[in-house]
């Protein structure tokens, strides 16, 4: 089984460089823009390959177990960084609304790997 506790370092981190982008970009000129589009398709690929990975490894591990997250908090989250990695790039929600998103995935993550590191260190 790959390892949850480095999946969830690597997805707050890349949560972190698009929290940075976010701040950082205006957005897309013409939300229609075709190359724009191929950009962050392109770019966003790997970001996504990594967190379906991500909620494969975790949801694995909050089954039958006697962990805080539940199964529905790994699935809100694995949408939630799905929602920040588009929001990222086309700039379309208010500051507070992605602040909230981003907050509560780092939230979620740290519960998942303190249940981690506490299942680890009991055995």
């Amino acid at each position: 089984m790959t390892d949850l506790n480095e999946l969830t370092i690597q997805i707050k981190d890349m949560v972190e460089k698009l929290r940075t982008r976010y701040e950082a970009q205006e957005g897309p000129a013409d939300r229609n823009d075709h190359e724009f589009f191929q950009k962050v398709k392109t770019e966003t690929a790997p970001m996504f390959q990594l967190n379906d990975k991500w909620l494969e490894t975790a949801e694995e591990f909050v089954k039958d177990k006697q962990v805080n997250v539940h199964p529905n908090q790994v699935k809100s989250t694995h949408e939630n960084v799905e929602l920040l990695i588009l929001h990222s790039y086309y700039i379309d929600v208010k500051k507070k609304r992605y602040q909230e998103l981003n907050h509560s995935v780092h939230y979620v993550m740290d519960m998942l790997m303190n249940d981690w590191r506490n299942i680890k260190r009991d055995r």
